[in-house]
């Protein structure tokens, strides 16, 4: 089995890696510098199978709205959506003649409560969610399976800065009705968990204990 996560540079991604490989997977993990996720068909024409492909790639230029510059708000959606897609088209191709699939969006709570400062994220990652439906109807007959995890605020070394504002942290985990946040590596082994779910496609799985009411 073959697996391929983008941004793979990052902190859950390394722990995605390390799963999926325990689990006896070949694992590819590019970096920015090897895959650049809106310029991915070079990438993808060095691959002749893949069984799971997970957008993991993101950025963020958080500011008011006001303030937020058309730089910032593009490169966000470009880089969290439009390199989704664009990756998302790659692997359908390879998965399409394979007749079998499985493409794991990384998205966010963000889609769901937009909070303030993050127009550009929050727009980015729910048009994740959408893609993931989208692309879960359209691929459904030839057994391509596509869902969105929204893993819960993180520790990485993009979020850790953060937590170091104890007011900030505590904030954040009062929202939490258990009063603590996943680990990378609970997503990671809920991914793995979820391929190995074969009838279940177009959903999205919010991994924290904050409430949201879906309408």
């Amino acid at each position: 089995m073959k697996a391929l996560i983008t941004g793979g540079e990052g902190d859950l991604a390394h722990h995605i890696r390390a799963e999926l490989e325990s689990a006896g997977w070949d694992v590819l993990a590019p970096g920015r510098d090897e895959l650049d996720v809106l310029q991915p068909k070079a990438f993808f024409a060095q691959i002749d199978r893949l069984d799971l492909l997970v957008n993991n790639a993101g950025i963020f230029r958080d500011a008011p709205l006001v303030k937020m510059t058309d730089e910032d708000f593009e490169a966000v959606l470009d880089v969290n959506l439009k390199g989704a897609f664009l990756c998302t088209q790659a692997a359908l191709k390879l998965m399409s003649r394979q007749r079998e699939g499985h493409i794991i969006n990384i998205g966010s709570y963000s889609a769901l409560s937009g909070p303030a400062g993050q127009a550009n994220y929050a727009a980015a990652k729910a048009g994740l969610i959408a893609l993931t439906q989208s692309t879960a109807k359209e691929y459904g007959p030839r057994n391509i399976r596509a869902n969105c995890l929204l893993p819960g605020f993180l520790e990485t070394k993009m979020t850790r800065h953060l937590l170091e504002d104890a007011a900030w942290k505590e904030s954040l985990l009062s929202q939490h009705t258990l009063g603590r946040l996943n680990t990378p590596q609970d997503a990671a082994r809920f991914i793995l968990m979820l391929h190995a779910m074969p009838a279940v496609s177009g959903q999205v799985f919010q991994l924290d204990s904050r409430i949201h009411r879906w309408t």
